[in-house]
């Protein structure tokens, strides 16, 4: 049936475009569910960028540094999306505490309550090589 090699081509095509347009429609979806309003009237994207405009002022060189150094494990396609929700649950751990400035002991917070529980493994390992103690974060790994 299939004995030429453009045959195998057009049968390779039919396979791989629906996965991959599977694949990429499930990412837009998840994007879209995070941008519909809740009960509020603003998205999750909506509130993620209210605490990180909000808090902006707060962060120096040294803690945007950190941010950077706990991102760089998340693949590069999707580093902007992860810094922007990590960012966004730190900015709103400062205004609930109402600090005058980022310390990493809010970043580390802000990045365990921010990492979904399937990546707190990679999250612990990373913590542990960059010689942070997290002892004191336990309770925020349950």
């Amino acid at each position: 049936m299939f004995n030429g090699w453009f045959q195998w081509f057009i049968l390779f095509w039919i396979f791989l475009l629906p996965t991959l347009l599977g694949i990429g429609g499930f990412f837009m979806f998840r994007k879209f569910l995070k941008s519909l309003p809740k009960k509020d009237g603003k998205s999750d994207l909506d509130w993620e960028i209210y605490y990180v405009e909000q808090t902006k002022d707060l962060w120096d060189q040294e803690t945007l540094s950190l941010l950077e150094e706990l991102v760089s494990p998340v693949p590069k396609p999707f580093r902007d999306v992860a810094r922007q929700k990590i960012q966004g649950k730190i900015g709103e751990i400062a205004l609930k505490e109402k600090v005058n400035k980022i310390t990493n002991d809010i970043i580390i917070k802000g990045y365990i309550i921010a990492t979904p529980k399937r990546d707190h493994k990679f999250l612990r390992k990373k913590l542990s090589e960059m010689d942070i103690c997290i002892e004191k974060y336990e309770h925020l790994f349950q």
